[in-house]
């Protein structure tokens, strides 16, 4: 019997397993954890788009004293505060540190975009007497989940004069609403026997925008198209060929909402990549004095493959470190930037898929991130033999660990599906091109890509946790 209790206490020492956050969360933690959440669902519910997510972080860094670099002084001081915008589509904030830049900085990097459907260029046609908008879709999507889900359009039309006008129709009370038409089952009998992803094709996720015709002549070839037309041009001054000049998707209408009996999670719309947005957001607002200097970044086109001018490709970001560098010395400026993102570390914020009990076959159970305990650490994505992304050292691996550790922050470690069975990638691998250590961590999240993405709270506020400590550890 004592060998027995021996061996328990031996290993319950030497063994590991997650920990489920909330058995952990005391009651004045827990009202922190729901009253964060709030917070973030009002952030989800405004910002569906990068453009829309862009103007949100940048009104928020201003409301914290955070100004553009040709507003602040020659000399970066530490404490000082910077925004750098990129085409309002993404954005970096920088808290300078006590150390130069040069000796490496902090940084914390996350994706602003998330799948939707992308209007073409010449969406608008009539078919049958009904007005359509033709899509093409953006990132992965399961077509099938689209159709019947109601949408709202948002984004920006660039009309002929250069005037600029944005859109934002279907998120309130009394707006009207757009949808992606499906067969009715009594129909459907060859449309069952196709597989999932023949089910809807891309050509057909064409969206329902009218039915009411032109009625002041009747001989009109298309008269509810033109109707359309009309009313575009009374409402907002655009005309058809404006829309050539228009970057307008359709995402899913209506606000974050809380899932369960208990509130415990959040069901939302662009919870990938928005939840570590939001959280690293939220953490660099509370950054003081930090030893070196905090970056936030927030990109774009992440899940087309980060390519474009304001995706984590782009030279966007070293920019910002040269601009930063250059103002605090001119002694060989440019091997100094290459030094500073030698030396630096970064999080690549981004979320993981969790354990789904439904369709628990396709994961790893040993190696799955689950909702509830804490933040997901992912040494590697990529798939099919670690292919198309980068993978965080040990030793960085064993520092973040040990950080969060010393701070009580619940966190597992995740991967992102069996071997062989899929895969996926994040910013991390652009971001270890250019020298630095990276780990990404992000929040689980149940039916990733779909219109209504699940993530827990207690996860999102280890998330917020994570990020801030890492920039500047409590004390």
């Amino acid at each position: 019997m004592k060998e027995d209790i021996v061996g328990k206490k031996l290993f319950k020492t030497l063994s590991y397993e997650t920990q489920l956050a909330w058995d952990h969360v005391s009651q004045d933690q827990l009202r922190q954890v729901f009253s964060f959440a709030e917070e973030y669902k009002e952030f989800l519910s405004l910002a569906k788009t990068e453009r829309e997510s862009h103007d949100y972080i940048l009104t928020k860094a201003e409301k914290h004293g955070f100004v553009s670099l040709e507003k602040s002084s020659d000399k970066l001081r530490p404490g000082t505060k910077l925004y750098f915008s990129n085409r309002g589509r993404s954005i970096a904030l920088v808290v300078l540190g006590q150390k130069p830049v040069a000796e490496g900085f902090r940084l914390v990097g996350s994706h602003i975009d998330s799948p939707r459907l992308d209007l073409k260029a010449r969406p608008l046609y009539e078919e049958d007497s009904l007005a359509l908008f033709k899509t093409q879709y953006y990132g992965g999507i399961k077509k099938y989940q689209w159709p019947v889900q109601p949408l709202a359009l948002h984004g920006v039309v660039v009309l002929a004069n250069g005037q600029r006008i944005s859109l934002c129709l279907g998120e309130e009370p009394g707006d009207p609403v757009f949808c992606v038409s499906d067969l009715l089952p009594h129909l459907a009998y060859e449309q069952m026997d196709k597989k999932a992803k023949n089910v809807v094709s891309g050509e057909a996720l064409n969206i329902i925008v009218g039915n009411l015709p032109y009625s002041e002549d009747k001989d009109v070839k298309e008269r509810v198209k033109l109707g359309i037309l009309k009313l575009l041009y009374d409402t907002y001054g655009i005309k058809e060929e404006d829309l050539v000049s228009a970057d307008l998707a359709a995402v899913p209408a209506g606000a974050a909402r809380d899932v369960g009996f208990d509130r415990s999670l959040i069901g939302s719309y662009g919870q990938d990549d928005r939840v570590c947005a939001y959280t690293s957001l939220a953490g660099l607002l509370d950054v003081a004095a930090p030893e070196h200097t905090a970056i936030c970044l927030f990109t774009d086109r992440e899940e087309v493959g980060s390519m474009g001018n304001t995706g984590a490709r782009s030279r966007f970001f070293e920019n910002v470190v040269a601009e930063l560098v250059c103002r605090q010395t001119t002694d060989n400026a440019s091997l100094k930037v290459r030094q500073a993102l030698a030396r630096s570390e970064a999080l690549s914020a981004d979320v993981n898929a969790a354990l789904d009990p439904s369709y628990a076959e396709v994961s790893d159970k040993r190696n799955a991130a689950r909702l509830g305990y804490g933040i997901s650490l992912t040494k590697y994505t990529g798939g099919r033999g670690k292919g198309g992304a980068s993978e965080a050292s040990a030793e960085f691996m064993g520092k973040v660990r040990r950080l969060l550790n010393a701070h009580d922050i619940p966190w597992q470690p995740g991967d992102l599906g069996k071997v062989d069975e899929g895969g996926g990638g994040t910013i991390a691998q652009f971001l270890a091109d250019l020298g630095m250590d990276v780990l990404d961590a992000g929040v689980p999240i149940l039916s990733m890509h779909s219109p209504f993405e699940l993530a827990s709270k207690v996860d999102i506020y280890a998330a917020y946790r994570t990020y801030k400590v890492f920039w500047e550890p409590e004390k």
